[in-house]
């Protein structure tokens, strides 16, 4: 079954008895992973589970759902600018989906990007925070970082995608919400991703919910095209494409925004 299969399932699209069947069914396992959830969360917040430093500020991309909201490239983002000030930042990432064992897609294209920065991917995110920092390191980049409570982190972002910004309303596996709204309460910064894609109604409604469960900033963004990269890394402007009979595709979490994007 592909994953286009089980959005159509979530999201109410299939209107099938037999999609119907399965959401019940999903519905019935969600109150099993709130309460997992829930409880993880209680033990991080009264000290029952610990948290542990590193000596460097961590700044932590995340989000509250899953699929894609822009982490990738905001990312690239907070990596840019820490350089552009001088600083030298490390990322530590999750490395889920590797293709190979040893490194995903999303390494890939950072490592691309941003040769001299230390990358550590490792599901221990503190173990893997000490090995970036054994490169001179002013600050650690937390890529997925928003329910990895180990590591301490001094920033942390939450990226929503207007597209999508609560998962259907509902936890996994019934929605793709991956805890309750009011994990928004550990927010520093609350980043609306694609916010170009949607109606000024509805990123307004969005922005009443964020606010009912959290103080934190919330902040306006947008995902632009600005040109063409081949695989040799030849630039060319947007333009350059309206010469040519093209054909699209992409391997990334949240593919209508890239339908949408085009």
């Amino acid at each position: 079954m592909t994953e286009s299969f089980w959005i159509d399932i979530l999201s109410g699209a299939n209107r099938t008895w037999v999609a119907a069947l399965l959401r019940s069914v999903l519905w019935c396992l969600a109150p099993v992973y709130a309460l997992i959830t829930t409880l993880r969360n209680l033990f991080f917040d009264t000290g029952i589970l610990s948290v542990n430093r590193v000596d460097a500020p961590v700044i932590s991309i995340g989000n509250i759902t899953t699929g894609g909201t822009g982490k990738t490239p905001t990312v690239a983002w907070i990596v840019k600018a820490l350089q552009d000030r001088g600083h030298s930042p490390g990322i530590v990432s999750r490395g889920y989906r590797t293709l190979d064992g040893a490194e995903n897609d999303e390494k890939r294209l950072l490592d691309q990007m941003f040769p001299d920065v230390p990358h550590q991917q490792h599901r221990k995110r503190f173990e893997a925070a000490q090995s970036v920092l054994k490169h001179p390191c002013h600050f650690v980049v937390l890529d997925d970082g928003f329910q990895h409570r180990k590591l301490h982190r001094d920033l942390n972002i939450v990226l929503i995608d207007t597209l999508n910004p609560f998962g259907y309303g509902h936890l996994l596996p019934r929605g793709l919400l991956r805890e309750r709204l009011t994990g928004l309460q550990r927010a520093d910064v609350v980043l609306l991703t694609r916010c170009d894609l949607v109606g000024a109604e509805t990123l307004a409604q969005i922005k009443q919910q964020v606010r009912k469960q959290t103080q934190a900033e919330i902040l306006e963004t947008e995902f632009r095209a600005t040109g063409l990269v081949n695989s040799n890394g030849v630039k060319q402007r947007l333009e350059y494409a309206s010469e040519y009979r093209l054909c699209a595709f992409c391997g990334i979490g949240n593919p209508n925004s890239f339908r949408r994007t085009l």
